[in-house]
């Protein structure tokens, strides 16, 4: 091989090694490229999911949300609760924020959030143990009322009348919900023929806070079943013990509430009541006469006492059919508790003190002593 022959195959190999050092240059410059563009495009995409990761889930939808925080939540055990209940959209997300912020120590409880609120106002709120919420309508339902009654307080503040309420709760298919729904509570007494609503007595009196601008009818008597519900649950045991039927048990409790405004009362009456019961004597109480009727009135009559109806214990025995009232805690407490005596009669005088007797002629005596 002559010299030229040899330089120029010298030659053709550096232009060979030349554009081989030139094609892997490009290849490595574009693997560079690529992964700073993955850097770029992965640091970009985390950066606007956590950033929607922080925001409200639909700033648009201010609908409540009840949310059960229990007492020893870790922040990992909040966040999934969160998450499951849709108001943050990863529970990631937040165990992130809270950690990088330095955020700790949350209250457990009850609380009302909604979808629109952001991340730091639902930390402060986990924070403070505050619902930030407030309720649209806060509603106190009186004891002693009875459905006609609720319907008309409710009617007052809502945009339903009277009517369409007690429609509501005398519906057979809503009825039939609710007995689903507790069934410890709401048992088939309720459908007695003889009942007038088969829902009076088990809408409970208390104050309800309505985070709703317009709650419907159905969810205002499922709140108040509810409650009914979990008092009941209380004392479920002891109503057994004493072989009364839950239904049974809030009639009795119902009754005892419209004899007397006064708590410290009501284990005294219903001892009383308890003692006729015992001696098979009718109750002979005034407020079921007035259920009866159906009419408010002041003053109770001996003709009204002969009127035909499953809820005048003058006429029936034993208790009425059904409850002729909602009722207060105390006087459910007060049925199943109450004061031993031998007293058999009581009545209320014209400034509401109360006078016991143990037989039908003190009690007598009391009438002329205390009633003109």
């Amino acid at each position: 091989m002559s010299k030229d022959d040899k330089h120029n195959g010298f030659q053709k190999n550096l232009i060979q090694r030349g554009k081989e050092a030139s094609k892997v240059r490009k290849i490595v410059a574009i693997i560079i490229i690529s992964f700073t563009l993955i850097i770029i495009i992965g640091g970009i995409s985390g950066y606007l999911y956590i950033h929607s990761a922080l925001q409200p889930v639909d700033e648009e939808n201010s609908t409540p949300a009840e949310v059960e925080i229990p007492i020893g939540s870790s922040s990992s055990t909040i966040a999934g609760i969160l998450e499951e209940n849709g108001i943050i959209k990863d529970e990631r997300i937040f165990r992130l924020y809270t950690k990088f912020n330095n955020v700790n120590e949350f209250q457990a409880g009850n609380y009302t959030f909604n979808t629109a609120m952001s991340m730091d106002d639902i930390i402060e709120s986990l924070q403070s143990g505050r619902i930030i919420i407030d309720a649209a309508y806060t509603i106190t339902i009186p004891e002693g009322l009875t459905i006609e009654e609720i319907a008309e307080i409710y009617s007052d503040n809502f945009n339903f009348s009277q009517e369409e309420f007690m429609e509501v709760a005398n519906d057979p298919d809503f009825i039939e919900e609710l007995m689903e729904e507790y069934p410890d509570l709401l048992t088939e007494d309720i459908l007695d023929e003889d009942i007038r609503m088969p829902l009076e007595g088990y809408m409970f009196a208390s104050t309800y806070e309505f985070y709703e601008e317009e709650p419907t009818i159905e969810s205002i008597i499922d709140c108040m079943v509810e409650q009914t519900n979990s008092i009941f649950q209380q004392y479920e045991g002891e109503i057994a013990e004493q072989d009364f039927t839950p239904h049974e048990a809030i009639t009795f409790a119902s009754v005892v509430e419209k004899e007397t405004a006064h708590e410290e009362e009501r284990s005294q009456i219903a001892g009383v009541f308890h003692n006729r019961l015992d001696d098979e004597l009718k109750l002979q109480t005034d407020p079921t006469v007035l259920y009866a009727i159906g009419e408010h009135q002041s003053v109770v009559t001996f003709e009204d006492l002969e009127v035909e109806s499953p809820y005048n214990t003058y006429i029936v025995d034993g208790l009425p059919v059904g409850p002729i009232s909602n009722f207060a805690e105390n006087s459910l407490r007060a049925v199943l508790n109450p004061e031993e005596s031998d007293y058999l009669y009581f009545l209320h005088d014209e400034d509401g003190n109360i006078h016991f007797s143990e037989t039908f002629e003190e009690h007598v005596e009391n009438r002329e002593e205390y009633i003109n």
